[in-house]
């Protein structure tokens, strides 16, 4: 396999990198010893984060069969003709976490994305296999909108589909108890300490941290939170199950049993699904006004 080739077939970048990251989760299970409890690797748990990257990994494959498609037409409206190189890479990289930064705020401040964003949210324990632990449902709930702005510009869509994964595959190494902190590297990228903080469903840490690669974004835009108090995992409403379809799909059903409530105006629908999560994720944020 050569760079040209893997760039030709951006959306196999993760399938490439997973030996690499089972290898990481040897490594930690092997020093789970010293971790803490919320750290551990439980088989049933872990088995449901493999079940979910792998419906993932389909529906990504799937549904990018018709989403290339719409990224090759918009490439030929193009405003500018960029020619890959290193420097130009490094801008995409930069831009693409810009974006990514965006994606990732609006999968906790819109029901519609948190609904598939949630599955990420919805364990109790923080380690590697926790970065595997993904929802199908993202291409429904409109995640490769974030990444048309770059499309548009000139980017390549094969290199901005490589660049989007290869953020994600980097990710997963902020997934881990078992690096506390990395001196300054701690200023300008994301890292296992910051991520942390983000899964955390303390009142402090709740929608804060939603860096991809660059911590720099969450302090310009200040939703940065350092780590302080111990982190407690997961979310607000516990979803109370290892099924991966019941993980998947448990807020999706919430949402539509919001909606079928009687008495509701369309524009209350419509504010349902574009508000903030409510019990989900927000529980002081009620995303409907039901007085009538």
């Amino acid at each position: 396999m050569n760079f040209d080739w893997l760039i030709s077939h951006p959306e196999l970048l993760l399938l490439v990198l997973a030996p690499l990251f089972f290898v990481c989760i040897l490594l930690e299970w092997l020093a789970r010893k010293r971790l803490p409890a919320s750290a551990q690797y439980r088989g049933v748990e872990v088995m449901c984060n493999l079940a979910l990257a792998t419906m993932h990994q389909l529906a990504d494959l799937l549904s990018g069969l018709l989403i290339a498609k719409v990224y090759l037409w918009l490439f030929g409206w193009r405003l500018f003709d960029i020619q890959m190189t290193l420097v130009s890479f490094i801008v995409l990289l930069v831009a693409q976490d810009f974006c990514y930064y965006w994606f990732h705020r609006a999968s906790h401040r819109i029901r519609w994305m948190w609904a598939a964003h949630v599955v990420h949210h919805s364990s109790e324990n923080m380690n590697f296999s926790t970065a595997f632990r993904q929802s199908l449902m993202y291409p429904l709930a409109g995640m490769w909108l974030f990444w048309l702005p770059l499309v548009v510009i000139g980017f390549d869509p094969n290199w901005v589909v490589f660049a989007v994964l290869l953020n994600l595959g980097l990710q997963f190494f902020v997934h881990t108890q078992a690096v506390k902190t990395l001196g300054f590297i701690e200023y300008i990228f994301n890292t296992p300490s910051h991520h942390r903080v983000h899964h955390g469903r303390n009142p402090q840490y709740i929608d804060k941290n939603y860096a991809g690669v660059l911590i720099i974004w969450d302090k310009i835009f200040g939703t940065f939170e350092p780590e302080v108090a111990t982190v407690e995992y997961g979310i607000t409403k516990p979803v109370n199950s290892v099924n991966p379809i019941t993980v998947t799909f448990a807020e999706w059903r919430d949402l539509l049993k919001d909606l079928g409530a009687p008495n509701l105006t369309a524009w209350q629908k419509v504010k349902l699904l574009f508000s903030p999560p409510q019990t989900a994720h927000s529980p002081n944020h009620d995303p409907v006004d039901r007085e009538q």
